[in-house]
Protein backbone atom coordinates (compact mmCIF):
# COMPACT_ATOMS: atom_id res chain seq x y z
CA UNK A 1 0.00 0.00 0.00
CA UNK A 2 1.26 3.67 -0.54
CA UNK A 3 2.11 5.95 1.74
CA UNK A 4 -0.72 8.41 0.46
CA UNK A 5 -3.45 5.52 1.08
CA UNK A 6 -2.60 5.14 4.61
CA UNK A 7 -2.12 9.29 5.28
CA UNK A 8 -5.74 9.45 4.00
CA UNK A 9 -6.34 6.69 6.85
CA UNK A 10 -4.96 8.19 9.25
CA UNK A 11 -7.04 11.43 8.21
CA UNK A 12 -9.79 9.22 9.15
CA UNK A 13 -8.74 8.12 12.43
CA UNK A 14 -7.57 5.10 11.58
CA UNK A 15 -4.77 3.75 14.21
CA UNK A 16 -3.02 1.53 12.49
CA UNK A 17 -2.12 4.39 9.83
CA UNK A 18 -1.05 6.45 12.76
CA UNK A 19 1.12 3.47 13.96
CA UNK A 20 2.39 2.94 10.65
CA UNK A 21 3.08 6.54 9.71
CA UNK A 22 4.91 6.86 13.30
CA UNK A 23 6.96 3.92 12.63
CA UNK A 24 8.36 4.32 8.91
CA UNK A 25 9.31 8.18 9.67
CA UNK A 26 9.94 7.73 13.36
CA UNK A 27 14.11 7.08 12.56
CA UNK A 28 14.62 9.48 9.55
CA UNK A 29 12.83 12.32 11.50
CA UNK A 30 15.02 11.80 14.66
CA UNK A 31 18.05 10.84 12.95
CA UNK A 32 17.71 14.46 11.52
CA UNK A 33 17.43 15.77 14.34
CA UNK A 34 20.06 14.59 16.26
CA UNK A 35 22.33 15.61 13.83
CA UNK A 36 20.96 18.91 14.91
CA UNK A 37 20.66 19.22 18.52
CA UNK A 38 23.54 16.49 19.54
CA UNK A 39 21.03 15.85 22.44
CA UNK A 40 18.80 12.71 22.47
CA UNK A 41 16.21 14.17 25.34
CA UNK A 42 16.13 17.34 23.26
CA UNK A 43 15.42 14.99 19.93
CA UNK A 44 13.13 12.86 21.46
CA UNK A 45 10.97 15.61 22.56
CA UNK A 46 10.77 17.56 19.33
CA UNK A 47 10.04 14.67 17.02
CA UNK A 48 7.47 13.48 19.68
CA UNK A 49 5.85 16.93 19.24
CA UNK A 50 6.31 16.92 15.61
CA UNK A 51 4.92 13.85 15.33
CA UNK A 52 1.89 15.26 17.31
CA UNK A 53 1.69 18.73 15.20
CA UNK A 54 1.81 16.96 12.14
CA UNK A 55 -1.17 14.23 13.23
CA UNK A 56 -3.03 17.28 14.15
CA UNK A 57 -2.66 18.92 11.26
CA UNK A 58 -2.58 15.73 8.90
CA UNK A 59 -5.37 17.69 6.64
CA UNK A 60 -3.36 20.71 5.57
CA UNK A 61 -1.03 18.16 4.06
CA UNK A 62 -0.58 17.86 -0.36
CA UNK A 63 0.44 15.09 -1.51
CA UNK A 64 2.11 16.26 -4.18
CA UNK A 65 5.07 16.77 -1.74
CA UNK A 66 7.05 14.05 0.13
CA UNK A 67 5.39 13.18 3.39
CA UNK A 68 9.03 13.23 4.73
CA UNK A 69 10.38 16.51 4.03
CA UNK A 70 6.87 17.98 5.48
CA UNK A 71 7.62 16.56 8.63
CA UNK A 72 11.06 17.30 8.41
CA UNK A 73 9.94 20.68 8.37
CA UNK A 74 7.45 20.67 11.26
CA UNK A 75 10.42 19.15 13.37
CA UNK A 76 12.71 22.39 11.96
CA UNK A 77 10.00 24.84 13.05
CA UNK A 78 9.56 22.77 16.86
CA UNK A 79 13.18 22.82 17.21
CA UNK A 80 13.62 26.85 16.36
CA UNK A 81 10.46 27.37 18.85
CA UNK A 82 12.35 25.64 21.63
CA UNK A 83 15.24 27.55 20.70
CA UNK A 84 13.62 30.61 21.17
CA UNK A 85 12.02 29.46 24.90
CA UNK A 86 15.55 28.76 25.84
CA UNK A 87 16.72 31.86 24.86
CA UNK A 88 14.14 33.74 26.28
CA UNK A 89 14.48 32.31 29.88
CA UNK A 90 18.15 32.73 30.09
CA UNK A 91 19.06 36.40 31.22
CA UNK A 92 21.93 36.70 33.47
CA UNK A 93 24.10 39.44 32.76
CA UNK A 94 27.65 38.95 32.42
CA UNK A 95 30.62 41.31 33.69
CA UNK A 96 33.76 40.85 35.34
CA UNK A 97 32.81 41.83 38.50
CA UNK A 98 32.19 38.85 40.80
CA UNK A 99 30.18 41.23 42.76
CA UNK A 100 28.01 42.43 40.78
CA UNK A 101 27.30 38.96 39.09
CA UNK A 102 26.56 37.40 42.25
CA UNK A 103 23.85 40.11 42.78
CA UNK A 104 22.41 39.27 39.44
CA UNK A 105 21.67 35.72 39.89
CA UNK A 106 17.70 35.40 40.10
CA UNK A 107 16.20 34.07 43.59
CA UNK A 108 14.77 30.84 42.48
CA UNK A 109 12.74 30.38 45.77
CA UNK A 110 9.35 29.85 45.64
CA UNK A 111 7.31 32.89 48.09
CA UNK A 112 4.43 31.60 49.80
CA UNK A 113 2.26 32.80 47.29
CA UNK A 114 3.77 30.87 44.50
CA UNK A 115 4.22 27.76 46.65
CA UNK A 116 0.48 28.02 47.21
CA UNK A 117 -0.25 29.07 43.14
CA UNK A 118 1.88 25.79 42.14
CA UNK A 119 0.08 23.47 44.62
CA UNK A 120 -3.33 25.10 43.15
CA UNK A 121 -2.15 24.33 39.55
CA UNK A 122 -0.85 20.66 40.14
CA UNK A 123 -4.11 19.69 42.02
CA UNK A 124 -5.96 21.19 38.93
CA UNK A 125 -3.80 19.26 36.71
CA UNK A 126 -4.13 15.79 38.60
CA UNK A 127 -8.01 16.63 38.23
CA UNK A 128 -7.80 16.81 34.76
CA UNK A 129 -5.88 13.83 34.00
CA UNK A 130 -8.35 11.60 36.36
CA UNK A 131 -10.61 12.65 33.58
CA UNK A 132 -8.45 10.99 31.16
CA UNK A 133 -9.14 7.06 30.43
CA UNK A 134 -7.23 4.52 32.57
CA UNK A 135 -4.28 3.88 29.73
CA UNK A 136 -3.73 7.17 29.47
CA UNK A 137 -3.59 8.02 32.47
CA UNK A 138 -1.01 5.25 33.54
CA UNK A 139 1.26 6.58 30.96
CA UNK A 140 1.38 10.47 32.21
CA UNK A 141 2.32 8.80 35.04
CA UNK A 142 4.59 6.68 34.09
CA UNK A 143 6.85 9.55 31.84
CA UNK A 144 5.96 12.38 34.27
CA UNK A 145 5.94 11.85 37.03
CA UNK A 146 7.99 9.39 37.86
CA UNK A 147 10.33 10.20 34.92
CA UNK A 148 10.59 6.94 32.98
CA UNK A 149 11.69 6.87 29.20
CA UNK A 150 9.65 5.67 26.75
CA UNK A 151 11.93 2.75 26.49
CA UNK A 152 11.19 2.04 30.44
CA UNK A 153 7.37 2.68 29.70
CA UNK A 154 7.11 -0.37 27.12
CA UNK A 155 9.36 -2.53 29.15
CA UNK A 156 6.51 -1.87 32.08
CA UNK A 157 3.53 -2.01 29.81
CA UNK A 158 4.30 -4.63 28.11
CA UNK A 159 3.81 -2.87 25.00
CA UNK A 160 5.98 -1.77 21.21
CA UNK A 161 7.41 1.57 21.73
CA UNK A 162 5.48 2.80 18.99
CA UNK A 163 2.56 2.13 20.92
CA UNK A 164 3.78 3.64 24.07
CA UNK A 165 4.97 6.67 21.53
CA UNK A 166 1.56 7.28 19.91
CA UNK A 167 -0.17 6.78 23.63
CA UNK A 168 1.74 9.11 24.95
CA UNK A 169 0.89 11.46 22.30
CA UNK A 170 -2.52 11.29 22.04
CA UNK A 171 -2.11 11.80 26.41
CA UNK A 172 -0.69 14.65 25.76
CA UNK A 173 -3.22 16.09 23.22
CA UNK A 174 -6.55 14.71 25.04
CA UNK A 175 -5.14 16.30 28.08
CA UNK A 176 -4.28 19.61 26.93
CA UNK A 177 -8.09 19.29 25.13
CA UNK A 178 -9.22 18.82 29.01
CA UNK A 179 -7.42 21.76 30.32
CA UNK A 180 -8.59 24.14 27.59
CA UNK A 181 -12.05 23.39 28.12
CA UNK A 182 -11.89 24.50 31.93
CA UNK A 183 -10.58 27.84 31.34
Amino acid sequence: MEINSYIDKAKTGDQSAFTFLLDSYWNEVYGFMLKRTENETDTEDIVIETFAKAFDKLHTYQPEFQFNTWLIAIAKNVHIDMLRKRKNTHFIDITTDDDHFANNIPDTTLSAEDELIRKQNLARLLECIKELKPHYQEVIQLRYFQELSYQEIADELGEPLSNVKIKLLRAKNLLADIIRSKR
